[in-house]
C-alpha cells in the first residue's frame, strides 16, 4: 500500500526505534509545549537514542538558533548538538542564496534565528525596507513581542517589488497556556496589504525536506509531528513514513476526517509510541478489528464497540488500549472516504473510547 492510497494505518512487529534509523522531531506539541516538557518525552527520547536511533530535531519555528534551541532541549533533559536541530530558517536562507547574489542584504522580519540562518549562508540581515541594493524580505515567527511595525517595512519593500519569503506559514502555533497564532497569520497580515504571495520553505514544502536530508544523512527516517498539515502533508511529500502523536495542535476527530495527504503511518498518545510497535487494523465481514476494538461506518455516523467472546457474554481484552480503537476508527473513515475527507459523524464513536 502505498502511502498516496492510504487507508488504514500501518503496523509495525518491530518497535519503531528499531524499524528507523532516525526520528526527524517535530518539538512544539511533541517535544515540548511552551517551554516545558510533554509526559514522557524526555524518558522515551533518552531510551531511543541509547538504543540506536538517531534523533534529529526538525522545527518551523524560526525564532530561536539551533544552539538556543538545544541548549534548551539540554535544559529539559534532553542532550542535543546544535547540528541535530534543523530550522525554517536554515530552509528559507538556503533558498534565498540560492536566488540571490553572494552578500545580498535581506530584510528581516522576524527573530535572531533568521539573522543567524541568514548569515551562514552569506547574506546580510538588515532592518529597514529602506536600505539601497535590499534583495529580499523574509518573514519568520518573531514571537509574542514583535512589533506591529514590521509588518509595515516588510508591505514597504515588497509593494516596490522586493521578492518575498516566508520561513513557514503554520497559523497557530501551542504553547504552555493554548494555542496562539502562528508566523502563517503574521503572514497573512503583510499579504492583505501587499496582495503578494511569498515563497515558503518550511513543512510540508520540499526545501524543507531537502535541509532535513542534507543535515541529517537519514537512510530511513520516521517523521513524528503533531500537525497534519505540516509534519505529516511534509512526510507524504518527502515520501517517508510519519507518526502522529496527540499532544499537540490535531485531536482524534481531525485525524478521522484527514484527507490522504494528511493520513499518518502510524498514530500513538505521545513519544512513548518510539518504543513500541503498532498493531495493524484488520479488516473483516465488513468490521474493522483492532486490539480488542472492532469499527464500522454506519452510512451516517461511525461506530466502534469492543470484541466479544464467541459466547457474546464476555468482552475480548475489556482493559484494551482505546488508541486501537481509534486505530480501527482511522481504518473505516479513510476507507470510507477514498480520497477525500470523511463526511459524517464521528463524536458518537470517540465519546464511547473517552477521546
Amino acid at each position: 500500500m502505498t502511502r498516496q492510497s492510504r487507508t488504514s494505518p500501518a503496523g509495525s512487529e518491530r518497535s519503531l526505534h528499531q524499524a528507523y534509523d532516525t526520528a526527524l522531531l517535530d518539538l512544539d506539541g511533541v517535544v515540548y509545549a511552551g517551554g516545558r516538557a510533554i509526559a514522557h518525552a524526555v524518558d522515551s527520547l533518552a531510551v531511543a537514542r541509547e538504543e540506536g536511533m538517531h534523533l534529529a530535531y526538525v522545527t518551523n519555528n524560526a525564532l530561536r538558533t539551533p544552539e538556543a534551541v538545544a541548549e534548551h532541549l539540554g535544559e529539559l533533559g534532553i542532550p542535543t548538538d546544535a547540528g541535530e536541530v534543523i530550522t525554517s530558517a536554515q530552509a528559507v536562507a538556503r533558498l534565498i542564496a540560492d536566488q540571490v547574489e553572494p552578500g545580498s542584504k535581506v530584510l528581516v522580519i522576524g527573530g535572531e534565528g533568521l539573522r543567524v540562518a541568514l548569515r551562514e549562508r552569506g547574506l546580510v540581515p538588515v532592518d529597514s525596507a529602506e536600505e539601497e541594493g535590499l534583495a529580499a524580505v523574509v518573514q519568520g515567527y518573531g514571537g509574542p513581542d514583535l512589533a506591529w511595525g514590521r509588518f509595515a517595512e516588510a508591505s514597504y519593500a515588497i509593494n516596490r517589488g522586493v521578492p518575498w519569503y516566508a520561513s513557514n506559514t503554520d497559523l497557530t502555533i501551542p504553547g504552555a497556556r493554548g494555542i496562539a497564532p502562528g508566523n502563517g497569520a503574521a503572514v497573512e497580515v503583510v499579504r492583505i496589504a501587499t496582495g503578494a504571495e511569498p515563497q515558503v520553505a518550511g513543512k510540508p514544502l520540499p526545501p524543507m525536506h531537502r535541509e532535513t536530508v542534507l543535515r541529517t544523512g537519514a537512510k530511513r527516517p520516521l517523521v513524528v509531528g503533531d500537525r497534519l498539515d505540516t509534519d505529516i502533508e511534509g512526510a507524504h511529500n518527502g515520501d517517508v513514513d510519519s507518526l502522529l502523536v496527540l499532544t499537540g495542535v490535531t485531536d482524534a476527530a481531525q485525524l478521522l476526517r484527514a484527507e490522504p495527504k494528511h493520513r499518518p503511518t502510524y498514530v500513538d498518545r505521545d513519544l512513548r509510541g518510539l518504543l513500541t510497535g503498532q498493531p495493524e487494523p484488520t479488516e473483516r465481514d465488513g468490521a474493522w478489528r483492532c486490539g480488542g476494538w472492532s469499527a464500522v461506518d454506519m452510512g451516517t455516523y461511525l461506530d466502534v464497540s469492543k470484541l466479544v467472546d464467541t459466547d457474546g457474554t464476555s468482552p475480548v481484552e475489556a482493559d484494551g488500549d482505546p488508541l486501537d480503537g481509534l486505530r480501527a476508527l482511522c481504518a473505516v473513515a479513510w476507507s470510507a472516504a477514498g480520497d477525500g475527507s470523511y463526511a459524517h459523524d464521528v463524536a458518537k464513536a470517540l465519546a464511547k473510547l473517552g477521546l
